[in-house]
Order: C-alpha cells, then structure tokens, then sequence
C-alpha cells in the first residue's frame, strides 16, 4: 500500500477507517431532482477537481424558505396597498405608499421599524417585479448552497445598512423598496464569482462577473433617473440605498457566501466585516440624532 496523504489522514474516522469518496453525498437511494439538478450544474460550471466541495453542501434540505416567504411578504403588501389604499394609479402608486407606517420617511426617524420595513413598500409595478425578478434569481440558488440563515442575514444586512447609508448621504429623501437586500444579494454573488473565479470555467466566471455589472449599471441608470429626474409623487426617492446595500453584499455576504472551508468565528475577514458593520451603525445612530439636517 502506498502512503497515506496527510490530507487524508486527517480525515480518518473514529475507528481510523478512512471513509469512502463521496460518503458524505446522498447515495443513489437518497438522489432526487434537486441533487441532480446540481450535480449538472456543477459539471457545467465547475472544474472536476472543485466539484466535490461544491456538491456536499448543496442540497434541498431544508428548502430556499427565506427568500422565497420575504418574496411573498414584499408582494402581498403591495397587493394590499394597489387594492385597498387610495390612489391616481397603481401602476405608479403614490399617496397611499408615501403615507405607510411602512415607508422610511426622514421626517419620521424616530420610528424605528422604518429603517426595515421599507423593504416591503414598492412605488409600483416595474419596481416591485423588478426586486422580486432579481431576488429570486439570486436568491434560491445562494439558498440552496448557503442556507436559509445566510442569506437572510446578507439580505437584512443589505436592507439596513440601505436605509442607514440614505439617512446619512441623502438625508431628505424617502426610501421605499427591497433594494437594499437584493444588491446585497448581487453584491455578495459578486465577490462569490471574483474570488472564486479560479476553481470555475473561466469563460462562465467571466459571464457571471459581466453580468453583473451590466445589470448594476442598468439599474443605477434608472435609479439615477427617479431620483433627479422623476419626482414620483412629488417626492425625492433615495437611491441610495443600492450603493449601501452593495458594499453591505461585498463585505459581509464576500464572508458568507465564499468561506466554503473555512470556520467562520475563526475567519479574521468575517470579524473585520462585523466590526465594520457595528462602526458604521453607531455612527449613523449618532449622526442620526445629532446631525442629521432632516431634524
């Protein structure tokens, strides 16, 4: 027998058996749609020697519940106020959004719930569809490898840290939308895709990076444009809660969403991002109280 690679030996179990390739992968029994829907992905996307890792730890259990139930949640309160709330159009909804206890109105900070609740009040139809498009498409997919609990703490830090970097950079202006939490999706999806780019197929890597980009370039287009251009309502809405929820997705979901091997309390970065995180709330609680010209 030849010697034992110290990789392997390590991975001996309790009896010092080495356990058989793959034993941590469902066996044939066990297969369903799911797992061979990812095992064609990662033969699609992946190189043969960074399939393994990818292929035992994605799975359907438990199911992408958390991105699709804030999906759910986001549609029905826009169902709620198209239907049942006053308003000229509800293809462009105004006044009814504009006066929910739901909207992040500057004038209005003290109510603390605002600087999440938002996430759930669209301006209308190519708004609302648009976040959902978009987090579902990134969302399922992070879920399904990632887990439920982070990609909601990716998605929540995105909300958050939206509504914060709106409070302090474009303090007079109301926010509405889940943008916050799908940029920090993209985000995150982002640096998954740079710092991952050597263990894919370089011309997917490259796909996934361009689009990307073009799809952030073409919404800050728009954004750009309701923001100084199209005064919906009468109001200034922020865009700015996309720049806050992107740098939220390259930071803390960069840790999340890339540290397959790693134990994450032992990953200096993810401490880095924590630390930078609560810096920055402070620091917006403060200039909130304190500063803030919208007082």
């Amino acid at each position: 027998m030849g010697d034992i690679d110290p990789e392997q030996e390590e991975t001996l179990d309790s009896e010092g058996r080495r356990p058989k390739r793959g034993a941590n992968r469902p066996n044939e029994n066990e297969r369903n749609g799911c797992c061979d829907f990812h095992e064609t992905i990662s033969k699609w996307m992946l190189p043969e020697d960074a399939r393994e890792v990818y292929l035992e730890k994605a799975n359907c259990r438990p199911p992408p519940i958390f991105i699709i139930l804030i999906s759910i949640a986001e549609l029905a309160v826009f169902i709620y106020y198209a239907v049942w709330k006053p308003h000229k159009q509800w293809i462009t909804l105004d006044e009814s959004i504009w006066k929910s206890p739901l909207t992040y109105d500057p004038k209005k900070r003290e109510e603390a719930w605002r600087f999440f609740s938002y996430m759930f009040v669209h301006a209308g139809v190519e708004h609302i569809v648009g976040n959902l498009i978009m987090q579902l498409l990134l969302g399922i997919p992070l879920e399904l490898v990632h887990k439920g609990f982070e990609v909601g703490m990716v998605y929540m830090a995105g909300v958050l840290a939206g509504s914060l970097a709106s409070s302090i950079f474009d303090p007079l202006s109301v926010l509405v939308g889940a943008s916050g939490g799908v940029y920090a999706l993209m985000g995150g999806y982002f640096m998954n895709a740079v710092v991952n780019f050597r263990e894919m197929i370089p011309l997917l890597g490259v796909f996934r990076i361009l689009l990307i980009v073009l799809i952030v370039g073409t919404d800050f287009g728009f954004a750009f444009y309701r923001r100084f251009i199209s005064h919906e309502g009468g109001l200034q809405v922020s865009f700015v809660a996309h720049f806050g929820g992107i740098v939220a997705g390259m930071t803390i979901g960069y840790v999340f969403f890339s540290a397959y091997n790693e134990k994450l309390l032992k990953d200096p970065r993810f401490w880095i991002c924590i630390v930078g995180f609560i810096v920055f709330l402070i620091f917006a609680v403060f200039f909130n109280i304190f500063i803030s010209p919208a007082s």
